[in-house]
């Protein structure tokens, strides 16, 4: 669970930015939840906008929720029809070798 002060920091910095995801009048489609995932690794933080004609079947706040269980995410804010996932990025294995 993330904390309050993470939490705005996180909205803080990619507020501003142009969401990375944009999900179509299809929903959450297996292209859509790997495009995410591979996101989410890449940079921690997606920024997704939801189209109208997607929210006929279901409700914004459903949608960003069963994309993030789908991802393993962190849903930090839904907003209108944008909403905002986090994921913490693994660390990479320290490459070297070991001294005798």
């Amino acid at each position: 669970m993330l904390s309050n002060k993470i939490r705005r920091s996180i909205k803080k910095n990619i507020g501003l930015e142009k969401p990375t995801v944009w999900v179509g009048k299809e929903g959450s489609t297996d292209d859509i939840v790997n495009e995410i995932n591979r996101q989410l690794e890449q940079r921690g933080v997606v920024k997704a906008k939801v189209l109208q004609t997607a929210l006929k079947s279901e409700e914004m706040k459903n949608l960003a929720t069963k994309i993030a269980n789908e991802t393993c995410a962190t849903l930090i804010e839904v907003r209108g029809h944008t909403f905002i996932l986090h994921k913490p990025r693994k660390k990479a294995a320290k490459s070297g070798k070991k001294a005798k």
